[in-house]
């Protein structure tokens, strides 16, 4: 049996089929609205992040402007929350733009305000720097440097760009270095900031006596550069590590060996009278002036003059022990090696007076190679080393 509805029940059926619809549509626009909003909430989250102070001392200020007012003074170490960045005009060159950061203080009151870029590292770039020290963390260091002008730390050997700095590092600042590496000499300083550059905006000023100097000088004649790479402490860097160009490095010798330089430079050094077990944390005093006499292993490196260094050349030439006697208070040779073709890292291993220290060297069939000399002291406490070759004969006896 069909059921037939009248026309003004019909009608009645469809307007209310209507009004339905149309308040799904009212209730549908709130809950597309929230989505918006959490959608564009997500989106600042994602484009806001954090940052670590990395000047002794900065200013949060009230805006860009050079009369803006001071709001919080903030430290190295601070963590901030960038909210925002804008490149403003140099006053004092408006060819150029400098960088800055609305950030949110983590202070009590949560200040608001700007600061300049250089002064801030963002948690990016300090995930890079860790990363590193990650992956060299069971490097022990080979030397210990201090830099005699300001220098950009730097997430790789290059200067060619500004993308790679970390931060600047001030005059004076003193590290452990635990590798380096020869590039091709950088020909563009003209064009980009200096490392040689006493500070930001200098490098124009000082090229052409720069490079008329280099014309003169046959130092600078050289086709490659040197970079060091370099362990830093919390009290010098929130990054822990980095690299630096090795024309603002001065390798700090300890007072107790530098006398013993005989012609060829000191490249690497290491104490023979220590436990090597407290090597993951970063000295920060200054090692030359360290003059507790001890015992080392040395390697040198011949320094021809007028020859350019070359890219792939070894990092020393030849191993130098020297022993130390209390009674006396005496350095004496405990071992000079023949002339070799070596490479980093050096490594010192085991604890007392029985050590081993191990180097890589080239062999006579050009293969790089670990060789491990024996460290110990004979029955007067003189101490010797046994070279490889001397250790595989006693095995072989």
């Amino acid at each position: 049996m069909q059921l037939r509805m009248r026309p003004d029940e019909a009608r009645d059926v469809v307007s209310k089929s209507m009004m339905e619809l149309q308040v799904s549509k009212l209730l549908l626009v709130p809950v597309i609205l929230l989505a918006a909003l959490d959608a564009g909430c997500s989106a600042i989250a994602r484009n806001s992040s954090t940052g670590v102070v990395v000047a002794r001392s900065a200013q949060i200020r009230s805006s860009t402007a050079v009369v803006a007012a001071d709001l919080l003074e903030v430290n190295r170490g601070d963590a901030l929350d960038i909210l925002d960045t804008q490149d403003v005009p140099d006053p004092s060159d408006n060819s150029k733009k400098e960088r800055w950061y609305r950030v949110r203080g983590r202070d009590a009151d949560n200040t608001e305000g700007w600061i300049e870029a250089r002064n801030i590292m963002p948690d990016d770039v300090l995930a890079k720097s860790r990363k590193l020290a990650d992956e060299d963390k069971d490097v022990q260091p080979q030397a210990t440097g201090q830099l005699h002008a300001g220098s950009n730390l730097r997430l790789g050997p290059d200067r060619s760009n500004g993308e790679n700095i970390m931060m600047r590092l001030d005059s004076g600042s003193i590290f452990e270095i635990i590798g380096w590496k020869r590039v091709p000499k950088f020909k563009g300083a003209e064009g980009t900031e200096s490392d040689t550059a006493p500070k930001t905006g200098t490098a124009s000023n000082t090229n052409k006596k720069i490079q008329r100097e280099d014309e003169d000088n046959p130092e600078e004649q050289e086709t490659t550069e040197l970079w060091y790479k370099v362990r830093l402490s919390p009290s010098i860097s929130p990054a822990p590590e980095g690299w630096i160009f090795g024309k603002q490095v001065e390798l700090t010798v300890p007072s107790d060996i530098i006398y013993y330089r005989t012609g060829r430079e000191f490249v690497a050094w290491r104490r023979l009278d220590e436990d090597t077990s407290d090597d993951s944390s970063t000295k920060t005093k200054d090692v030359a002036k360290d003059t507790r006499p001890g015992s080392w292993v040395i390697l040198e490196k011949s320094n021809p003059k007028d020859e350019p260094h070359k890219l792939d050349e070894p990092d020393f030439d030849r191993i130098y022990v020297l022993g130390y006697e209390k009674h006396d208070q005496d350095h004496y040779t405990a071992y000079r090696s023949q002339d070799v073709e070596g490479y980093l890292p050096l490594r010192i291993e085991g604890k007392g007076g029985s050590k081993t220290f191990v180097v890589r060297v080239k062999d006579s069939s050009g293969q790089v190679k670990d060789m491990t000399f024996k460290i110990y002291r004979d029955d007067h406490g003189v101490m010797r080393c046994t070279p490889p070759e001397e250790m595989k004969a006693a095995r072989r006896r």
